[in-house]
């Protein structure tokens, strides 16, 4: 049940910086895996490419930047490097890069290409560096290697303007007769606060934001945007606990950290022709929203470019139908302009459509700069006659969107069964879908 404590409750509940708002805002992001895996069909490189094999004859950033801008997204990310340790950009710390590849004779940069092309569009850029470097003799000397990775991620924290994240995982010498590597985090977090203040740090543990526990593009549910630091306290953590921290995070956790759920719109995370067949419909994407956004995550979204270095025909398709479908289905919001009624502890709320309508979805929202309290609601809705309940859930957060059966209401209730502090206003949206 709430608590009565209710000025010191909400006081000690983590909050969001505003880069940390920023980034949920956003809502939905495009990850673009592209390197030499896209020429050799792989997922995973072993570093003994040839850079040679580096062709991209159409590449065009600006069609990756507009395709996600006209598709609703708000953000890219690119991979820089991946774990065969090929650069996309001329690093100064090895020679398996574009460099030495044909393409631009040589004096190309992708990740330049890429920034101007999401500012050029308006979109937020942000950056991947892979830990594991397959290619690189200094991997598994970690004080050697640990300089060479700092050197390589402040080239990109320097010289390509301001970032909105910076994207770590924790692979590390997976397979047979893997080098592993002591990673210095703390070493790398550090550099990237300095470097790039207002950017949002992405991993298992955070700092900024954690990984949602799965690639499927499923949040949690329940999901919490606050965490308990200690229970994942390094990329590529393992141990008891450690998924369901990062599903749900904790209710008490004092560490603000929200979700963001990756998954790709193909198979697999570089392209692949085998696969151009294989591409998740419009619908399929409108699904992974609600499961995602519509739970209190974000949705990154991997859309890999061709050997062309352009978006197949196919994602950018699916891409304008899954926007499409958004506009049509939460096109209006039936409650726009109704007269809502809220008692007074802020526990339950009426909203009068004043005229009957036929709703389907609702989109409910806290307003998480005082932080995330609510851990379960009921939605009712009425047309003169007795309530009946039109949905239940869990967390609220950020936003829950809750689909239900097609009914026709005048009144809908909003009843915040159980909170860990007392709720504020919370935003109330309904669509007919």
């Amino acid at each position: 049940m709430i608590p009565r404590t209710s000025v010191e409750a909400r006081a000690t509940r983590p909050r969001p910086t505003s880069a940390q708002l920023a980034w949920q805002r956003d809502e939905l992001a495009i990850f673009l895996h592209f390197g030499v895996n896209t020429f050799t069909d792989r997922e995973w490189g072993d570093g003994t490419e040839d850079p040679a094999i580096f062709a991209p004859a159409k590449l065009d950033a600006r069609q990756w930047a507009r395709t996600a801008r006209s598709a609703g997204f708000r953000a890219m990310i690119l991979t820089a490097k991946h774990h065969d340790g090929f650069c996309l950009w001329p690093s100064r710390t090895t020679t398996h890069s574009v460099a030495r590849s044909p393409w631009r004779g040589g004096h190309g940069d992708v990740v330049r290409e890429f920034v101007d092309a999401c500012r050029a569009e308006g979109l937020r850029p942000g950056l991947y560096l892979s830990p594991w470097d397959r290619n690189n003799p200094a991997y598994g000397d970690s004080p050697r290697y640990n300089d060479l990775y700092c050197d390589q991620l402040t080239e990109l924290l320097k010289n390509y303007g301001r970032l909105a994240e910076v994207w770590f995982d924790g692979a590390n010498g997976e397979g047979p007769n893997g080098r592993r590597q002591d990673y210095d985090w703390p070493r790398v977090w550090t550099l990237v606060r300095r470097l790039q203040p207002d950017a949002v740090m992405f991993s298992d543990a955070g700092p900024d934001v954690r990984w949602c526990g799965n690639e499927k593009g499923v949040a949690g549910d329940p999901n919490w945007s606050s965490v308990d630091p200690a229970a994942v306290t390094a990329p590529g953590a393992s141990g008891p606990g450690v998924t369901r921290a990062l599903l749900h995070g904790d209710p008490a956790g004092s560490v603000w950290r929200p979700a963001e759920a990756d998954t790709s719109i193909r198979p697999g995370w570089f392209y692949h022709p085998a696969e151009d067949g294989r591409v998740r419909t419009g619908d399929q994407l409108f699904d992974l929203y609600m499961s995602s956004v519509g739970r209190n995550s974000k949705l990154l979204l991997n859309v890999p470019p061709t050997r062309d270095g352009l978006l197949h025909d196919a994602d950018v398709a699916s891409l304008n139908g899954f926007h499409d479908l958004r506009r049509s289905l939460l096109a209006a919001d039936l409650a726009s302009g109704a007269r809502i009624t809220w008692q007074t502890d802020w526990r339950a709320a009426e909203i009068d459509l004043g005229r009957s309508a036929v709703a389907s979805i609702a989109r409910l929202e806290e307003d998480i700069t005082h932080g995330q309290v609510v851990a379960a609601f009921s939605l009712l809705g009425s047309d003169g006659g007795p309530w009946r309940v039109l949905s239940r859930g869990t967390t609220i957060g950020y936003a829950r969107i809750a689909r239900f059966e097609p009914s026709t209401v005048r009144r809908v209730r909003l009843v915040i069964d159980d909170a860990v502090a007392p709720a504020v206003k919370i935003s109330v949206r309904l669509y007919a879908g």
